[in-house]
């Protein structure tokens, strides 16, 4: 098994020293999906949530949460993030939203709690604004698909 490189000898959690690492190109992309009543995935894709754009706030805050992981999860480091792309694709069959973040930097450590950051905060985003026309919508299959980079090497789920 893996040893956690968060814990030290004694058991002790503790931020992981980073600068002897070399700076590398850093990607990670996560998804996730929130399913909605088909009335409520209706008000999504026609524009007319009582709030407004739901899907455009949701992209901002998408953006918002990569950049703030490090206040959020207290061993992630803070990091100068490159690049944050935020997809949303709508299916009608499932009724649901599904959101797609891929996260870039050039440093010492990787990008995956960013990613799983804006795809968190994209979702949770979604369902503030759309909670008053259905308060059991569902977010689910936050995962991790792809990284690329940094000693252990690329990744992508199969």
């Amino acid at each position: 098994m893996t040893q956690l490189n968060h814990f030290n000898d004694l058991g002790d959690a503790h931020m992981v020293d980073v600068g002897d690492k070399a700076e590398s190109h850093r990607v990670a992309v996560a998804s996730g999906q929130i399913q909605m009543q088909p009335a409520t995935l209706q008000l999504v894709s026609a524009g007319n949530a009582k709030k407004g754009d739901v899907l455009g706030v949701a992209r901002i805050a998408a953006i918002q949460g990569a950049k703030k992981a490090s206040d959020l999860i207290p061993l992630a480091h803070p990091i100068a993030i490159n690049k944050v792309d935020v997809a949303f694709e709508i299916n009608v069959e499932s009724s649901t939203v599904t959101c797609r973040a891929t996260v870039a930097t050039v440093g010492r450590t990787g990008v995956e709690m960013e990613a799983l950051c804006a795809v968190t905060a994209g979702l949770l985003t979604v369902y503030d604004m759309l909670k008053a026309a259905d308060r059991a919508m569902v977010i689910s299959q936050v995962q991790l698909c792809e990284k690329y980079g940094g000693k252990s090497g690329d990744w992508q789920r199969e």
